[in-house]
C-alpha cells in the first residue's frame, strides 16, 4: 500500500450499520491525529456530528454522486465495497477495503484489528484505538448511575434474545435496585410497548444524537449485539453484551469500555448455536454476568 503523505486527502466511506461506522471512526481519528486530512461520509456519521467535533464530516453520497464526490481524494477507505462504492460507474486509483481485516482468522476483536491495520498498513506507528468519539458540553458522564440501558433488538432477528427474558431481567434488576430502561428504534416502539404495563421505561429518544447523550447519561448498557452496544462502549458505559456464539463475541464486542460478553449453552455445530442460543441462555446467568461487570468496577 501506498504510503500517505502529510498533504494527502483521504475519504473514509462509511457502512451504513452504526457499530461499523464507530468502529471505522478509530482509522479516521488515527489518520487525522497523525495530521491527515480525512473527510468523512456517512448517514450515522452525521446524526452524530457533534460528537466527533474535529472531524469535517458529510452525508454518504449516493451511486449516482459518488464517482464525482470522491474524485478529489487521494485515497478512499471503505470496510467493504458496498453502498455508493458499489455503482458501476466508481471508479478510483486508490480504494482500500477492510473486508479481509474483518473476515481474517484471528483472536482479537475488530477494535483492536483497526487499530493494528492503523499501524501494519497505514504506517501510523502512534495509532490508538480510541475513536475520538466526545460528549458534548452540559452532559455528565453516568450521572443516572442505577439506570440499565437495555436494547433488546438487533440488526437481525436471530442475534436477538427472546423478549419474555428481557422483560424478566429487567424485573430482577428493579428487585436489586436498579432502574432499567428500554431502548428501541422509533418504529420499534410499537412492537415493546408492552413493557411499560410492568411499570418499564421505554423512553422515547428520537434521533441518534439524543440517544448517545440518554446513554452517557446511563450507568450500564445490557443488549443483543448491536450497534447501539457499540455506541455505549464508545462513551465509556459499561457493557454487557448478548452474543450467540463466541467466536462472534470474540471478534464483534463492544471494544473501549469495561465489558463482558454472555453466549448461550454449547451445542455441538455454529448452525444450533445460532438457532438455539437464545433459549439455552437463562436470564440468572445474565444477572450473574452483570454481577462481575459490576465487581471488575468495583
Amino acid at each position: 500500500m501506498r504510503a500517505l503523505q502529510p498533504a494527502s486527502r483521504v475519504a473514509v466511506v462509511l457502512s451504513s450499520a452504526l457499530g461499523d461506522s464507530l468502529l471505522m471512526m478509530i482509522v479516521v481519528r488515527n489518520l487525522h491525529a497523525n495530521g491527515v486530512a480525512v473527510n468523512v461520509f456517512g448517514r450515522n456519521a452525521v446524526a452524530l456530528a457533534a460528537w466527533f467535533p474535529d472531524v469535517d464530516i458529510q452525508p454518504e453520497p449516493t451511486p449516482d454522486t459518488a464517482p464525482v464526490v470522491l474524485a478529489g481524494f487521494d485515497r478512499v477507505i471503505a470496510m467493504r465495497r458496498n453502498g455508493p462504492l458499489a455503482s458501476p460507474d466508481f471508479y478510483h486509483a486508490d480504494v482500500v477495503l477492510l473486508e479481509s481485516t474483518c473476515r481474517a482468522r484471528s483472536p482479537k476483536s475488530m477494535a483492536d484489528r483497526l487499530m493494528q491495520f492503523c499501524r501494519d498498513e497505514l504506517g501510523l506507528e502512534q495509532a490508538a484505538k480510541h475513536n475520538g468519539m466526545t460528549a458534548p458540553d452540559g452532559l455528565q458522564h453516568r450521572r443516572f448511575r442505577n439506570r440499565i440501558a437495555i436494547h433488546p433488538t438487533a440488526s437481525t432477528h436471530d442475534k436477538c434474545w427472546l423478549p419474555s427474558r428481557f422483560v424478566r431481567l429487567a424485573l430482577r434488576l428493579r428487585k436489586l435496585g436498579f432502574h432499567p430502561q428500554f431502548v428501541v428504534a422509533p418504529q420499534e416502539r410499537e412492537a415493546w410497548a408492552f413493557v411499560e404495563a410492568y411499570g418499564i421505561d421505554l423512553p422515547e429518544l428520537g434521533s441518534l444524537d439524543k440517544v448517545a447523550a440518554w446513554l452517557y447519561e446511563s450507568g450500564w448498557f445490557i443488549g443483543n449485539d448491536s450497534g447501539i452496544g457499540h455506541l455505549a462502549s464508545s462513551l465509556q458505559v459499561p457493557t454487557l453484551s448478548l452474543f450467540m456464539r463466541r467466536g462472534l463475541a470474540r471478534t464483534w464486542q463492544p471494544g473501549w469500555a469495561v465489558g463482558r460478553v454472555v453466549v448461550g449453552a454449547y451445542l455441538p455445530t455454529a448452525r444450533l448455536r445460532e438457532r438455539y442460543w437464545k433459549y439455552t441462555l437463562s436470564v440468572a446467568r445474565v444477572v450473574r454476568a452483570f454481577d462481575q461487570l459490576r465487581e471488575a468496577l468495583a
